[in-house]
């Protein structure tokens, strides 16, 4: 069961600036999100897995911060991204992402020539990015919010075994999506705080990428 509080309590407490894995979790689990038109979705909460319906045969992207999730479906408005998904995920195999993740895009200060970030890229599962946080109106803010993008086995990891918990999002998202314009006085989000992994060895790529200062 996620646990829910209102938009401007937390707004205090989170960094305005800087890379942040601002998401809700304890000892065990951390929360990630996804957007899928409804046969996935649906079929997911029944099985508390993802089934046939999700497609394992493509990179897929997932964001700890719901409202990361709420800009880039458009408060679950976009097409084949009505229905919003929250993933409850064994803490274990998110930190395990983190530690073999790769940057989606080259940068001359990580890596020592384009070639060497290809050979990074074809040999590992998992894709990183820090973007632009968003606030609930979809106005860009200074924040950067992660999403991890995974394949292959990773990916076949995720759908079934890594997963603890599927919850059905969609309508809580509808009653929020109308009070999500400012002043924000009556939006409530998941309540989520800074995430630091425990994980203190990370492959090349990850530290690169990692720690997010």
């Amino acid at each position: 069961m996620l646990t829910l509080a209102p938009y401007l309590a937390q707004l205090s407490a989170w960094p305005s600036s800087g890379r942040h894995i601002l998401a809700q979790f304890d000892a065990d689990s951390i929360v990630v999100y996804q957007a899928f038109r409804a046969e996935i979705a649906e079929e997911a909460v029944r099985l508390q897995r993802f089934g046939r319906g999700f497609s394992l045969g493509r990179m897929s992207w997932i964001k700890p911060n719901f409202l990361w999730m709420m800009y880039r479906s458009g408060w679950a408005t976009k097409t084949d991204q009505e229905h919003v998904l929250a993933v409850r995920l064994r803490r274990a195999f998110f930190e395990r992402l983190l530690g073999c993740a790769v940057r989606s895009t080259y940068h001359h200060e990580y890596w020592p020539s384009h070639e060497a970030w290809q050979d990074a890229v074809r040999s590992s599962d998992v894709r990183l990015q820090w973007d632009p946080d968003h606030d609930p109106s979809g106005n860009p803010v200074e924040r950067r919010a992660i999403q991890l993008g995974m394949r292959g086995a990773t990916l076949r990891e995720y759908a079934g075994p890594a997963i603890l918990e599927v919850v059905d999002m969609t309508d809580f998202v509808a009653t929020q999506r109308v009070l999500a314009r400012a002043p924000y006085a009556e939006l409530t989000v998941p309540t989520e705080s800074i995430f630091e992994p425990v994980v203190v060895r990370y492959a090349k790529s990850a530290r690169e990428a990692w720690p997010p200062s």
